[in-house]
């Protein structure tokens, strides 16, 4: 889909993790784009869908609680993918919302030109919106377009946050979303959706360097063995991407300590998903 590489675009550097994987993002992430004209709040949702778990009612609800207490819904499609009973599950969900929406066609750098039109014409025949905006978000292709499209829907009003500030979300939960977004990268099949990482210790010591205590839990013991891979391979290769990262983003040297731990089904545990901020 891309939304999340979407709102790093507009953001100018990384304010959600990415990947190829569907369902990467589970919490409600927020982009604070201030410029000399207008602030604007990008709120990065998890992707509405049909939910297995407990874990996926929640990312359900979250997506659709936000729907209505936004200026504008922005929904980003795949358009080098068919679109079929998974958009149409989405549409009627919109359907419900009085707030327009305006229909982003990403991914046009993976298509040919000829191929938007059918595209544009099946979703425009299912729901009105706003406009529909084909644009790619890996080479940046009608961005601008998209950005003034934004703006022209923003409500007049004060600036809710500093202009510095470009997301809302505390070091610990960074540090988490960067180590899970690598083993994202790095696994395949089951293991990427049942993945949860929680900070157990973060501080910075007197020598500057920051100190992460983090645990990786998945559902089954099989999986354990796949986390922590041949020798520890697998986990060492986690914690070497994921320290890289989080020393660019802290400005600091980082000390990873990487557990792995199984939490059985934690996914359609209420308490287990509490405990991980999913509440």
């Amino acid at each position: 889909m891309g939304k999340s590489t979407l709102l790093n675009q507009f953001m100018g550097r990384k304010v959600a993790i990415v990947s190829d994987k569907p369902q990467t993002t589970r919490n409600r992430i927020l982009g604070i784009l201030t410029t000399e004209e207008a602030q604007v709040v990008f709120i990065d949702t998890p992707g509405i869908h049909k939910p297995r778990h407990k874990l996926g009612a929640y990312m359900t609800r979250v997506a659709k609680e936000t729907l209505e207490e936004v200026d504008l819904v922005i929904y980003v499609v795949d358009a080098s993918v068919l679109p079929g009973t998974g958009e149409d599950y989405i549409l009627d969900q919109l359907r419900d919302v009085s707030t327009p929406v305006l229909l982003v066609l990403n991914k046009i750098d993976l298509i040919k030109k000829p191929e938007l039109l059918p595209l544009i014409d099946w979703f425009s025949k299912r729901f009105n919106f706003q406009e529909i905006v084909p644009v790619s978000a890996l080479t940046a292709e009608n961005l601008e377009k998209l950005r003034e499209l934004i703006a022209g829907n923003l409500k007049d009003g004060p600036f809710f946050y500093p202009a510095e500030m470009v997301t809302d979300q505390p070091e610990v939960f960074v540090a988490a979303e960067v180590i899970r977004e690598k083993v994202l990268h790095l696994t395949r099949e089951e293991i990427p959706h049942a993945v949860a990482v929680a900070i157990e210790d973060m501080k910075e010591r007197k020598n500057g360097l920051i100190y992460i205590n983090a645990v990786i839990y998945i559902e089954r013991d099989s999986q354990k063995g796949i986390i922590i891979g041949r020798g520890g391979g697998m986990l060492k290769e986690i914690g070497q991407l994921a320290r890289q990262e989080l020393e660019a983003i802290f400005g600091n040297k980082v000390y990873l300590d990487l557990w792995v731990k199984v939490k059985k089904d934690w996914r359609d545990n209420e308490a287990a998903l509490r405990s991980f901020g999913y509440e």
